[in-house]
């Protein structure tokens, strides 16, 4: 099981806390020399150290101009910044209900002109239709024993994803083939959504591919993820989300999306992949 969300915090903090001690150690200083160089007490070095003390942006990059590792402290920045919400349990974003988790996200969504898209279990929620959105979130809701809110979180939904039709923004979307065939909800429902999909690929704003079965995979399917603006990305699991924002994290994502990305088929044989999906269900 995941840990209760403030020990995943405190792990994050004493994660860091590691990484500058070792800047310190590669450095070859004492923690004197270190308070010396940055002009604090040697117990504010301690209690750094210990994850006592949470340090500041501007800590950190005093840490590594006094050790000669300025090159570390974007990383050592970014998860200091993300330590409170790197891991958050789903039972807690979801407590209230599943309506104020949609609208929770409309500002990122409003403010990122790029998303990178990666799903391996479900449409993604920016190209759901409410039929579909419905039978999916109803299906959550009842596992994760949510208050039943589901018609509203929907509106909530279908709200937040008019970015894919206004403003500037660009999604490069990948899908994997089984996304096709899961059926969420009844054939109708499904039906709606696959024809669906294959109306968003005329948008400007959308490139849709999709990985089919039999390619030579170059990467492993894995967990589904977002990537914002190649600044943030959203990787969700069965029972937490995750939240990165350290630039060696972002890149390591947008590395595997492009490495998938590579493997999907696009324009007219992404659209034999969907409508031989469509024709399936008639079976």
């Amino acid at each position: 099981m995941s840990p209760h969300p403030s020990a995943s915090v405190q792990q994050a903090r004493e994660a860091l806390a590691a990484r500058l001690r070792d800047v310190r150690l590669d450095a070859g200083i004492s923690k004197r020399e270190l308070a010396v160089r940055c002009g604090w007490h040697e117990s504010k070095s301690s209690r750094i150290e210990s994850a006592r003390t949470p340090p500041s942006d501007a800590d950190i990059r005093a840490w590594c101009t006094a050790c000669g590792a300025d090159g570390q402290a974007p990383d050592l920045v970014a998860a200091n910044r993300q330590s409170s919400e790197m891991h958050v349990e789903w039972r807690r974003l979801q407590r209230t209900g599943l309506r104020q988790l949609q609208e929770s996200g409309a500002d990122l969504y409003q403010r990122t002109r790029n998303f990178r898209v990666y799903t391996s279990d479900v449409i993604p929620g920016f190209l759901q239709t409410p039929g579909y959105a419905t039978a999916l979130l109803k299906s959550i809701a009842s596992f994760r024993g949510t208050p039943d809110d589901v018609s509203e979180a929907v509106q909530a939904r279908i709200r937040r994803n008019s970015v894919v039709r206004e403003g500037d923004h660009r999604f490069a979307i990948v899908l994997e083939e089984s996304v096709l065939r899961h059926r969420i909800g009844d054939a109708e429902t499904m039906a709606g959504q696959l024809g669906h999909l294959l109306a968003a690929m005329t948008m400007p704003a959308v490139s849709l591919g999709v990985i089919p079965f039999a390619v030579q995979r170059t990467v492993w399917p894995m967990a589904t993820f977002t990537v914002f603006d190649g600044a943030r990305v959203h990787a969700d699991s069965l029972d937490a989300a995750s939240t990165h924002v350290q630039p060696s994290t972002v890149e390591l994502y947008m590395k595997a999306f492009d490495r998938l990305a590579e493997g999907a088929v696009y324009g007219a044989a992404a659209r034999a992949v969907i409508t031989s999906a469509l024709t399936a269900l008639a079976d």
